[in-house]
């Protein structure tokens, strides 16, 4: 089986690409052959790489690709969680996908339309410019039908107390692209964004343990979901944010992470909703501040209160994404599960 490798800028590691048709469909089986190449991958240097993607031609006549992410975790090989999803694997797939001949060669202008297996999302990847390495791609996650924003609260509100530390402190938990608790970073004794981006270990211990501590029976215990996300005002306007990913902090913030907080700051009475008002940041596109650099994210919504309207998702859109495709590789435990006719060739080639 052939293996590639993507990296899309300010993701915490490439994405592992892999043919879903060439994997079994049952999932014990499935994660058998993925803890097998996650110990190849571990044996060649890639131990870091723990995001993993599942892509295939789409049978659907509205998709170009079905996707489905695996986030690996660390402590063992065969430690993984199926339930969300990761953007800037997304982009890294829709690159492997096109090098492999899955999809026509991508060209700018291009749209590949994207089926999120996880969570039934639907993800719409703009090329922008094509390069000899990579491209780059404006994503926008897009609803079939309004979304309204009660179905986007797990705890049922905007706000849910959790304690950490001892401390009671208000936590948002938003499901959109994937599920977060939001934290207002003041209310863990962090004062601004500079205190916010130097803050070490001890500091994101403490969040994980007011983001998972005690949590809405529909958010299932352990694993990677929810993620955790600290905002505060930015200093130059917009929010800052600083989020924890598998297994330390986020480089920047997942693109998943961007389209949640976007949608987030349209919900009344979130945390996120408040410091935007707080910053003046509350209407047209939405400036987040990162360790890893500034993004923006654009969420379309209905109008709260409009003819009697709670307020509805109707799409969320990040531009200025880029993603470098890192290579491809024979996958030796799993060379059973290769096409038969390109295991002729390599070994022709092997034997050159």
């Amino acid at each position: 089986m052939i293996g590639h490798l993507a990296y899309a800028s300010g993701s915490p590691c490439p994405t592992f690409v892999l043919d879903a048709a060439r994997l079994p469909r049952d999932e014990e089986a499935l994660l058998a052959d993925l803890a097998e190449a996650r110990r190849y991958l571990a044996d060649a240097g890639g131990a870091h790489v723990l995001k993993i993607a599942l892509v295939e031609p789409s049978a659907h006549p509205m998709f170009d690709l079905d996707y489905r992410f695996v986030q690996a975790l660390p402590g063992a090989p065969d430690r993984f969680d199926l339930r969300g999803s990761c953007g800037h694997s997304i982009l890294s797939a829709v690159v492997a996908a096109s090098r492999s001949g899955m999809l026509p060669r991508l060209v700018p202008g291009a749209r590949i339309r994207v089926q999120v297996l996880n969570n039934g999302d639907s993800v719409v990847c703009e090329v922008d410019r094509v390069e000899r390495d990579g491209a780059g791609f404006t994503v926008t996650f897009v609803q079939a039908s309004p979304v309204v924003f009660g179905d986007l609260l797990p705890a049922g509100g905007p706000r849910t107390v959790l304690e950490a530390g001892g401390e009671r402190v208000d936590v948002s938990l938003v499901n959109s692209a994937n599920a977060y608790a939001f934290v207002d970073a003041r209310a863990l004794g962090v004062p601004d964004q500079a205190a916010l981006f130097a803050a070490g270990d001890g500091l994101l211990g403490g969040w994980r343990r007011s983001g998972r501590g005690r949590r809405p029976s529909r958010l299932a215990r352990g694993g990677a979901f929810p993620k955790i996300a600290a905002v505060l005002p930015a200093e130059d306007g917009g929010i800052a944010a600083r989020a924890v990913t598998v297994p330390r902090w986020h480089p920047s913030i997942a693109l998943t992470g961007v389209v949640c907080l976007g949608t987030a700051v349209r919900i009344p009475g979130t945390v996120p909703w408040g410091i935007a008002r707080e910053n003046g940041a509350d209407t047209g596109p939405i400036d987040i501040a990162t360790p890893g650099g500034r993004t923006a994210v654009t969420a379309v919504t209905t109008v709260p209160g409009h003819a009697g309207d709670e307020g509805a998702l109707l799409w969320a859109t990040v531009a200025r994404k880029h993603v470098t495709f890192q290579g491809s590789f024979v996958l030796a435990p799993l060379s059973h599960l290769q096409f038969e006719e390109v295991a002729q060739c390599l070994a022709l080639s092997g034997a050159a």
